[in-house]
């Protein structure tokens, strides 16, 4: 489905671009002010101008994760068609997507605990044993301490 935006000739309010790619990013103003050392009170500033100077915008967008460029260049209309286009996509994709499982590590998990437990049996088995023994033993000293 091939939808075509229409190239607005008016110029582009960078300000706004910064501040719609700031929620997108889930960034509040205070926080891309601390990424990129400025102050709360200069991102609102930023946003509310038109313009913005290169150096300024290079900076924002850095702090955003973005380029200069797609501050410019971004419309809104055309990232919604783009996150939803993209995960329509994902969706079908994800639909698709047959994993190759195998159990291996399962079966592995599953020998090596029988191999613990006949282990543990046998430990369980000689305590078992030589608790007796000592029982015995003890027995055997009283009886000579009696004679």
């Amino acid at each position: 489905m091939d939808t075509k935006f229409q190239e607005s000739p008016t110029k582009v309010h960078l300000g706004h671009n910064v501040q719609r790619v700031r929620e997108i990013v889930g960034y509040k103003q205070v926080t891309l002010a601390e990424i990129v050392n400025l102050s709360q009170q200069s991102i609102s500033k930023w946003e509310q101008s038109e313009d913005i100077p290169d150096d300024v915008l290079e900076k924002l967008a850095k702090g955003l994760g973005v380029t200069a460029e797609f501050i410019k260049n971004f419309k809104e209309e055309k990232a919604i068609y783009n996150i939803q286009t993209n995960r329509d996509e994902s969706k079908q994709n994800s639909l698709n997507y047959q994993p190759n499982i195998t159990y291996d590590a399962a079966d592995k998990l599953v020998q090596l605990l029988e191999q613990f437990i006949q282990e543990d049996r046998v430990k369980t088995e000689s305590i078992t044993n030589l608790s007796k023994a000592v029982l015995d033993l003890a027995e055997e000293v009283k009886k000579l301490k009696a004679k």
